[in-house]
């Protein structure tokens, strides 16, 4: 990390005993900034944070009671983003040169948002020039990589065990977000890849009940799902991967970064919808992977 690390990158919220066939990943929210990564931005404290999925792991916690475990980075995304493909990286932010399996050309690389992002929201650059390539790669080998292994274990856990694993990838989208095409702003976004990530009727059920509970949900619209949901969902084998887009207006002043008074009525309903999606799940999770074929 280019100075000694006394922190963890991340850790697993494990309950008492897994009862659900569910993993729940928090990738986005982590909050510890190094002080060398700040020495090495343009950025003040507070602006580089945009990028945060605020607070999300902390809008989840319940899933521990529920009898899930939940993975959250402590690490931010403007530092690794891990839910990109391990090497999108963009050669003009390092001095040396990227290894050849880099993936160099991608659209969220174009975008500076590969796994070592070049901005964070609202195209503001991070870095105040260019630093050596080896410590992006140190990144990927010291934090990256043990994440997805850590990740990958605990959905081959839940399959073994319960014969099928849906894992729910939690992150928040800016409160100005609206849907494609009219002037509607969506409380949550479903993502599964247009259905190529978890069954068809796992989508329907989790939009379904989140609407039960009084919120205006879309699907895949404007967020589909990302690295994680794709590389991770495989229904036909049992292995089933949501996104799930929470909006920021609901819980968190974006300007000030405080917590709204509505915060725990909203972390109350999502664990009002993730036990009744459980619920479906143990009834009717048989046909799951017939849906998705």
């Amino acid at each position: 990390m280019g100075e000694a690390v006394e922190w963890e990158f991340f850790e697993v919220l494990e309950p008492a005993s897994q009862r659900i066939p569910f993993v729940f990943n928090s990738p986005h929210s982590g909050r510890h900034y190094p002080q060398f990564f700040l020495d090495q931005s343009r950025l003040d404290p507070h602006s580089i944070r945009r990028s945060e999925d605020h607070f999300v792991d902390e809008l989840f916690r319940s899933v521990t009671f529920l009898g899930a475990p939940l993975l959250r980075a402590h690490f931010p995304r403007a530092f690794l983003d891990v839910n990109r493909e391990p090497y999108e990286l963009d050669p003009r932010m390092f001095d040396g040169a990227l290894p050849p399996h880099a993936n160099i050309s991608s659209m969220r690389v174009a975008g500076g948002l590969g796994t070592v992002p070049r901005l964070v929201a609202e195209n503001m650059e991070i870095y105040r020039g260019r630093f050596p390539v080896e410590q992006a790669l140190e990144r990927i080998e010291t934090i990256y990589k043990p994440y997805h292994a850590t990740l990958r274990k605990l959905i081959a856990r839940t399959h073994v065990e319960f014969g099928m694993s849906i894992l729910i990838d939690c992150h928040s989208m800016p409160g100005n977000v609206h849907l494609p095409g009219s002037g509607h702003r969506p409380d949550f976004i479903i993502g599964d890849r247009y259905g190529t990530s978890a069954a068809a009727e796992l989508s329907r059920v989790a939009v379904e009940l989140l609407e039960q509970l009084g919120y205006a949900v879309a699907r895949n619209k404007p967020y589909a799902g990302g690295f994680i949901t794709e590389h991770y969902g495989r229904p036909t084998r049992g292995l089933h991967a949501l996104q799930i887009e929470i909006n920021r207006g609901l819980y968190v002043d974006e300007a000030t970064l405080i917590k709204k008074p509505g915060f725990a009525a909203l972390e109350a309903d999502l664990a009002t919808f993730i036990a009744a999606l459980a619920r479906h799940v143990e009834d009717f999770g048989a046909y799951l992977p017939l849906a998705a074929e």
